[in-house]
């Protein structure tokens, strides 16, 4: 996420913060949780006196469930002369020489056995509190959490501050005279309604909700990971109404949703921390197809396409959003682990199904287009993956066939030398069979391992 929000809670005057202690003050939260949350509060906006009052309390009183708090104190701290008395204590207190590394602190603290209190969730709300009151809400200590909070970090924008497309204008494809055959779109088809999400317009957002055939859709881009994922929102009779949380996850983005504020992790669509994180509740995954827009219009003439009128003022050229991030291997926010088989973005082909969710399986892109006709099985379920020229993956059901040949545009081949034709929801034979698509996404390879440590890889 941009870092388009200054971070000025050294500045906040201590109305503010007493303020804000007594809103979240409950009968559940005991006096000795509220001075520890207090005391936490002033390292970042007490004055100097208070400031050293405040960290003399921590040394004195220390925790194992403090470390977390005082490496979140030293994240936002912005006092050069108060820096050195921080990292002193906390390097004291764990034994470990990271300075000011916050990465590096993170990266340990998230490797070790957690060791947080009742207080950390409330610390957490009052510390982000601060920074945009809608986050006071994420981290209420009464919240069920199947996450671990303190890998929980602020992606540097408010709530919603990354503005998702809400039933966006859409042009038709002759119309769409802003794009190049080369530029990379998101192609998705519900009911023969054919729409394309240019990437260069959804960097600025990252996220759209729209009807598409008739059909609710929330599509969801972590520009972090390079993970287009599509989800039907719809679950259980409610239309969840998702936006951005401001917050990340292993570096992945997580998304909240209005009615109950509860954040939901978007590379699984499940809820992770609030009221929905008690229920089983699992979004239901549809097609998307990372392409470029000349392959997308080729297949699809009457395709719709995402207009540049989104009411907002962005660069949306090819390429502007993010440009310094993709250029290089380095990451913006730390995750707890990475695995050395491949570069931490390149890009992958993932896949998770529902019927096999412990069997998550990456084959890495490059893999793909030198095997253009991939088959492979989930769980007893085969499969094959077809990969065009301009790269675009797209998965389907093989049951019992072995494919054999594939043209590279409309049609595959199987041992029995059946001919089958390519479309957006199946593969279809003349006499009338169908293999139906699997969903699946592209990824970076970084942000897939993090979400799916057990994963398999081809490569």
């Amino acid at each position: 996420m941009p870092r388009s929000t200054p971070v000025r809670t050294s500045l906040l005057p201590m109305v503010t913060l007493l303020t804000l202690l007594a809103s979240l003050h409950t009968p559940a939260m005991e006096e000795r949780d509220e001075q520890i949350i207090g005391e936490f509060l002033l390292l970042l906006v007490g004055s100097p006196e208070g400031k050293r009052e405040a960290l003399a309390f921590v040394d004195d009183h220390w925790q194992k469930g403090f470390t977390p708090m005082l490496i979140e104190v030293l994240t936002f701290n912005r006092d050069p002369a108060f820096g050195p008395q921080l990292v002193e204590l906390l390097q004291a207190k764990t034994g470990q020489a990271n300075g000011y590394d916050i990465r590096s602190w993170q990266r340990w603290l998230w490797n070790q056995k957690p060791a947080t209190y009742a207080y950390y969730a409330d610390f957490k709300s009052a510390l982000y509190g601060l920074i945009d009151p809608a986050f006071e809400a994420y981290f209420d200590a009464g919240r069920k959490t199947r996450i671990r909070l303190d890998e929980v970090v602020w992606g540097g924008v408010n709530q919603d501050g990354i503005p998702p497309l809400r039933y966006p204008d859409m042009v038709a494809a002759a119309d769409a005279d802003y794009l190049a055959d080369t530029d990379v779109v998101f192609g998705l088809s519900v009911n023969g309604d054919a729409r394309a999400y240019p990437r260069r317009i959804l960097g600025w957002h990252e996220m759209f909700v729209d009807r598409v055939g008739g059909k609710p859709v929330a599509g969801v881009y972590c520009t972090l990971c390079a993970t287009m994922i599509l989800y039907a929102p719809e679950e259980g009779g409610r239309d969840h109404e998702l936006g951005t949380s401001g917050f990340l996850y292993r570096s992945n983005k997580l998304m909240y949703d209005r009615a109950t504020q509860s954040l939901w992790n978007t590379l699984w669509g499940e809820p992770v921390i609030g009221p929905l994180a008690d229920e089983d509740i699992a979004l239901p995954r549809l097609s998307v197809v990372t392409t470029t827009w000349g392959e997308w219009r080729g297949r699809h003439p009457d395709t719709q396409v995402l207009s540049l009128g989104t009411g907002y003022a962005r660069d949306y050229s090819e390429g502007a959003a993010y440009r310094d991030y993709f250029a290089t291997d380095d990451l913006m926010f730390q995750v707890p682990a990475l695995d050395s088989r491949l570069r931490n973005k390149d890009e992958v082909l993932g896949l998770i199904l529902p019927q096999h969710p412990d069997q998550p399986l990456a084959i890495a892109a490059d893999y793909l287009q030198q095997h253009p006709l991939y088959q492979d099985s989930i769980g007893g379920l085969r499969l094959v993956v077809l990969t065009d020229p301009s790269g675009a993956n797209r998965v389907y059901e093989a049951r019992n066939r072995d494919f054999t040949r594939w043209d590279g545009a409309n049609t595959v081949v199987d041992s029995q030398g059946i001919e089958w034709t390519l479309s957006e929801a199946r593969l279809q034979s003349a006499a009338g069979h169908s293999l139906y698509r699997l969903p699946a996404q592209r990824a970076f390879w970084f942000g897939w391992f993090s979400a799916y440590g057990h994963t398999r890889l081809v490569h």
